[in-house]
């Protein structure tokens, strides 16, 4: 049998000093390992700041293990350094730049922008001078005035007027309601001239019973657009509506001859919430609107007798349109006049008019009386029943009828 021999204890304490001191060298290496790839990374960081000047051989004096470290770390010179270069550019020149190309753009259009839309212009609008279209689409709050159209509306036809002698007129008669308000021509010419005016109303407006409508054969809700005229047509429109038991509905387009008769539908509808369009004056102002909406079928409320250019218009233009009469003009009870020669100038406006005079006074015969009428069919009307006309507008002079008897006056009260 073999024997073990006992170790004794100075080899064991030898051996783990040896173990120790082997121990204590790898960590030594470990730390300067650590102290040199420490050193390594520092040095580049403060070479990509530049707070240390790069000086030649530099890196040359890293170890070899401390250049594969920073390999591995990937941690590079050439790569930091452009990063912070980028930084700075972006934060100082490019934003100075955008600035000014914006400020230029919004105050010069380029030449090509100008020209693009000269010839857009078609030669039909370089003709007839009609400006460019306006977005009627759009809704606004207080409704979508059309652009003035500039149409060339048909030739006014050649009225005769008679060479009676003018003879001084203090006394005038109109054929209208009084105005509610002091702001009136006619109030203005009663000062100029020191004129006595009555005003009294030859006509007088009925709705048209539901019975008679009805026999129009009329479908209110087949139309999705209206035209109104006046708000005459607007309470009698809204009238037939809640007779009938037709609710409008809220799409309904309405088309107003001017925005007295637009502000007018507050009364019946929310304005701010429909589809609202008015012209100036005419129906001719509403063109490009009207044409713009081609598709949709139009209601014409109107009364029995009515200005047919209206009509004119819309079959020139093509439209869809189903005229509707819901009122209708009677001739007024007007026993309270005894004698209209009395008066030294009467005023007309309407054929209706015209024929509540004869009705109600059939024996009268004009003599020293003037009459002044507005309007063609007017005039036509008061020749018919063998009057003699004095008095007419609109014509060249002036378009309206306060302004052709400002004329008339001026001329007859010098003598």
């Amino acid at each position: 049998m073999a024997i073990k021999k006992k170790k004794s204890g100075k080899a064991v304490v030898a051996k783990s000093k040896k173990g120790s001191a082997a121990k204590k060298s790898k960590k030594t290496l470990l730390v300067k390992k650590k102290v040199t790839t420490k050193k390594a990374i520092d040095l580049k960081k403060a070479v990509a700041k530049k707070q240390i000047p790069i000086k030649k051989g530099a890196v040359k004096k890293l170890t070899v293990k401390a250049k594969s470290i920073v390999k591995n770390k990937k941690v590079s010179v050439k790569k930091s350094a452009p990063k912070a270069a980028v930084k700075k550019s972006l934060t100082k020149k490019p934003v100075k730049k955008l600035a000014k190309k914006v400020i230029v753009k919004s105050v010069k259009p380029s030449n090509k922008e100008v020209k693009a839309k000269v010839e857009k212009r078609t030669s039909v609008e370089k003709k007839n001078l009609v400006p460019a279209a306006v977005n009627v689409e759009k809704t606004l709050k207080i409704g979508i005035k059309t652009r003035k159209q500039l149409v060339a509306e048909p030739p006014q036809p050649v009225i005769e007027v008679s060479n009676h002698p003018k003879t001084k007129v203090k006394t005038i008669l109109i054929s209208q309601p009084k105005p509610e308000n002091d702001k009136n021509p006619y109030y203005d010419l009663s000062k100029k001239y020191n004129l006595i005016e009555t005003f009294r109303q030859f006509i007088k407006i009925e709705g048209l019973p539901v019975k008679d409508f009805r026999n129009q054969r009329v479908d209110i809700l087949e139309h999705k657009a209206v035209i109104l005229t006046s708000r005459l047509a607007v309470d009698h429109y809204f009238r037939m509506c809640n007779e009938m038991r037709v609710t409008v509905p809220e799409s309904m387009k309405y088309f107003c001859i001017n925005e007295a008769t637009a502000y007018y539908l507050q009364k019946y509808i929310q304005y701010r919430k429909r589809k609202i369009f008015f012209g100036h004056q005419t129906i001719r102002d509403l063109v490009d609107v009207i044409r713009k909406n081609k598709e949709e079928k139009f209601l014409l409320p109107a009364a029995d007798v009515h200005k047919e250019q209206i009509c004119d218009f819309l079959d020139a233009i093509g439209i869809k349109y189903t005229k509707a009469i819901m009122y209708r003009t009677v001739s007024a009870n007007l026993s309270d006049i005894k004698n209209l020669n009395d008066y030294d100038m009467l005023v007309f406006f309407t054929s209706a008019g015209i024929n509540s005079l004869k009705q109600n006074f059939p024996n009268f015969k004009q003599s020293n009386t003037r009459i002044a009428c507005f309007g063609a069919a007017t005039a036509n009307e008061l020749k018919k029943h063998g009057y003699r006309l004095d008095v007419y507008a609109p014509n060249p002079k002036n378009p309206s009828m306060s302004g052709a008897i400002d004329e008339y006056i001026k001329e007859a009260n010098k003598r």
